[in-house]
């Protein structure tokens, strides 16, 4: 059934995906700025804020993974995480105004969230819609 491939890879997909924020955040944290690509040591007060915002970039993979188990009672959570990843993308093009171009991995990050996750969500809520008997408006379960 071509639902079911769908679906799938839909989940293959956001397991990758989970797996970018969890092996980068846990970098971030274990290494600090300096073991970012293009990283350089840093002030004190910088490496602390970077350390901490890749705490948050780590639990967002978690978080992903966790949605993956009962993707349709968990849509809610998959859309948040994807969501603020596609939205990340723009304060990345105003640092890039402002400070100028990143290291190419950064490029591509921006790339990746500005394009590729917004359809990645369009995706998935479509085999959400596709898997999902119709409700009333009910909200869906979030456990």
């Amino acid at each position: 059934m071509a639902g079911e491939k769908s679906r799938k890879a839909l989940l293959a997909t956001l397991g990758v995906l989970g797996a970018i924020p969890v092996a980068s955040g846990l970098t971030g944290i274990l290494g600090g700025p300096e073991r970012a690509p293009g990283g350089a040591a840093t002030t004190p007060s910088v490496d602390s804020e970077y350390r901490f915002v890749n705490t948050f970039w780590a639990a967002a993979g978690v978080a992903l993974w966790w949605s993956i188990l009962r993707p349709e009672k968990r849509a809610g959570i998959t859309r948040v995480v994807l969501g603020t990843a596609a939205a990340g993308g723009l304060p990345r093009l105003l640092s890039a105004r402002r400070a100028g171009a990143p290291h190419p991995v950064f490029r591509a990050a921006t790339v990746l969230e500005l394009a590729v996750v917004p359809g990645v969500l369009l995706w998935h809520a479509k085999v959400v819609r596709g898997q999902r008997p119709e409700k009333s408006a009910a909200a869906p379960d979030q456990s």
